[in-house]
């Protein structure tokens, strides 16, 4: 199998079952989004001062971007019931445990805080606002496709993981989180 096809050449591509749309559609917007985020996040497993018991479940995480890439690359049309491969409730609830977990660990949040501390928390921050990113574009490309809810249920959960896990990554740096202050 060659990398390269030269079919895309002209602007266009083709979703899985064949279909060609343009390369600037919501529906490429969203799945290229996805990927994006699933590469920072593969850079956050690679960050020293990543937490190594995050490590299985940014992986689990990476997994999941994949069956959602795959759902939106698919033209469900005439099957607007289909649901994204390996993704359920259960997906959201994991990202709500250890959300739980690492907060517990984690001083009260009091202020908005800047992004940034050491590279393992930067690199988290990073990765949330990608995944705010992909989120909208899921978001609008929901306003011309089907979009399973439990697509947008984990991206908004994994947002909010991502966030967790850069004020845990600074926390044990020993790096103190720089509030947000209005008057600078």
């Amino acid at each position: 199998m060659k990398i390269y096809t030269k079919t895309g050449d002209r602007g266009a591509t083709s979703l899985v079952g064949g279909k060609r749309v343009s390369k600037a559609s919501e529906r490429l917007e969203a799945y290229g989004t996805i990927d994006e985020l699933n590469s920072h996040i593969g850079l956050l497993r690679a960050t020293p001062g990543t937490p190594r018991e995050a490590l299985p479940l940014l992986e689990y995480i990476q997994n999941k971007l994949f069956n959602i890439g795959a759902y939106l690359a698919t033209d469900n049309t005439d099957n607007p019931a289909l649901l994204p491969a390996g993704l359920s409730a259960d997906a959201s609830e994991r990202l709500e445990k250890a959300i739980d977990e690492a907060d517990a660990e984690l001083p009260p949040l009091r202020a908005f805080i800047l992004p940034g501390g050491c590279p393992a928390g930067a690199t988290a921050n990073v990765a949330r606002t990608v995944c705010r990113r992909a989120e909208r574009r899921v978001i609008a490309l929901a306003r011309e496709a089907a979009v399973a809810p439990e697509v947008t249920a984990f991206i908004n959960r994994l947002s909010d993981y991502l966030f967790t896990l850069g004020r845990l990554c600074n926390h044990r740096a020993g790096i103190a989180e720089a509030e947000w202050r209005q008057e600078l």
